[in-house]
């Protein structure tokens, strides 16, 4: 058998796509905005006991922030002494195909004590943490022990998006 090395192979974009890997860009503050709130299980790192912790939350995103609820446990502990944190939150559609946001910020214990602001913050959180699972903080909460409610004020925001679309 011989074969006529005088013709290149003609291959369509569509066939080299995955030759040529994933675009790789940043995402505008928007397309952030659009993953936090599309999501509810991100990744929260803190510093506890002199090392990175990396553990899952349930969330929620709102006006900016990222709210969720935790335990009396490392988590908790730590961000009584340290608030910095940062979150990360993953989609994926395919191995070169996926989009990641990190949010920088500080996390704040909130209560449902204190002075107005601090009772009204905990009330919205309770409020906005609800349309993601109605029956937290009542008598049908799925995991009432979980009754820390937190917020992560962001300081930064950042997204980037892998495609081996040419779009």
């Amino acid at each position: 058998m011989t074969t006529d090395t005088s013709k290149p192979i003609e291959w369509t974009t569509d066939a080299l796509a995955w030759a040529r890997g994933p675009r790789i860009r940043e995402l505008k503050p928007r397309e952030c905005a659009a993953v936090l709130a599309r999501n509810h299980v991100g990744r929260i790192a803190f510093m506890a006991n002199s090392r990175v912790e990396v553990l899952p939350v349930h969330y929620v995103y709102v006006d900016g922030a990222i709210v969720g609820r935790t335990s009396a446990g490392t988590k908790y502990l730590s961000w009584l002494v340290r608030d910095e944190v940062v979150f990360e939150v993953d989609e994926s559609d395919d191995l070169f195909d996926w989009r990641s946001v990190i949010v920088r910020g500080a996390v704040s214990i909130l209560r449902p004590r204190g002075g107005d602001a601090e009772r009204a913050a905990y009330h919205d959180a309770v409020a906005a943490f609800r349309t993601l699972i109605p029956g937290a903080f009542t008598e049908r909460d799925p995991t009432p022990y979980r009754w820390a409610v937190f917020a992560v004020a962001s300081l930064s925001i950042t997204g980037r998006v892998a495609s081996t679309s040419q779009k």
